[in-house]
């Protein structure tokens, strides 16, 4: 590694700690009562910010596909110390369900003061094949879905000084082969609600936006359908679940987990080629493209 790139590594990584020592302390407390509104949280990430959530005292909804993993976790929730925890089962491909989510969230909770998006829908892996329509299902799960149920929620949120959580991803950031799809949805979530939130910030509203950049995460989805594919390490659900919810609660505008994703994301463009060096030669092998049908009840809204 030359001097130049020591330097500016090193000038990067004291830059992101002191954005991460200045950010303002949790304090676990200020969710004992929160009204709280969680997608995908039937499995991974969603349901593991289900339960932190109950841990601190929230009052939850959580929403997913499967009711009767729903039925589970509420389960679990109640039993961790949530004040409230009640489910409703929807498809975030629909394009009226995402609003009666929190329509119904909104009637239970009487009130919301976290929004978190969090769901994703079934992605292909494998060389784009030309499939349109694909992409404009995606569009809606992925994206459009999200974006009604930020519109749906703002009111409530701007009374309550309430936080809308943008889970996205490094996909976001950075292009990467073999998902192409995906990519453009997530870039579409970072396009969008980055420009929310200069216009939230413009006009001093209540609402905090945090938008959530994550690498690879050790869910049963992703590792099971792309973990065999990447030499790229895998990071803990459950961390990943706190540190979303960690930089919610603080109104943090960006949150990168884990903290290479930042690195990452800097060096991206003062070293273009150097980046796609590493990115694509971090695949072990070209994956044929394939639907992954055989993890659909995981993969769609988790």
């Amino acid at each position: 590694m030359g001097t130049f790139t020591k330097i500016l590594v090193a000038s990067v990584c004291v830059c992101f700690l002191a954005v991460k020592w200045t950010a303002p302390a949790f304090d676990a407390e200020s969710l004992r009562g929160a009204r709280v509104l969680v997608t995908g949280a039937s499995s991974g990430i969603g349901e593991q910010m289900a339960y932190h959530y109950a841990r601190f005292g929230a009052k939850i909804v959580i929403t997913a596909r499967r009711e009767k993993v729903l039925e589970q976790v509420v389960e679990k929730c109640r039993t961790l110390g949530a004040q409230v925890a009640l489910y409703v089962a929807a498809d975030m491909s629909s394009e009226s369900e995402p609003q009666k989510v929190v329509d119904f969230a909104l009637e239970k909770l009487g009130g919301l003061d976290y929004l978190v998006v969090n769901h994703i829908g079934l992605t292909r892996v494998g060389m784009w094949d030309g499939n349109v329509q694909h992409i404009r299902w995606l569009m809606q799960a992925n994206f459009f879905s999200y974006v009604q149920m930020a519109w749906r929620a703002l009111d409530s949120l701007e009374r309550n000084k309430g936080s809308l959580i943008i889970v996205s991803s490094v996909a976001g950031k950075m292009p990467s082969p073999f998902v192409a799809p995906y990519i453009a949805t997530k870039h579409a979530l970072n396009g969008f609600f980055g420009s929310l939130y200069h216009e939230l910030s413009m006009k001093k509203s209540n609402v905090s936006i945090t938008i959530c950049t994550l690498g690879l995460i050790d869910t049963q989805t992703a590792m099971v359908n792309v973990g065999h594919l990447t030499s790229i390490p895998a990071y803990p659900a459950t961390d990943a679940a706190l540190n979303i919810i960690t930089a919610g609660a603080t109104r943090q505008p960006e949150l990168y987990y884990p903290w290479f994703t930042f690195l990452v994301n800097i060096m991206k463009d003062w070293s273009t080629t150097a980046t796609d060096y590493v990115l694509q030669n971090s695949f072990k092998e070209i994956p044929s493209s394939v639907l992954l049908e055989k993890n659909a009840a995981l993969a769609s809204n988790k």
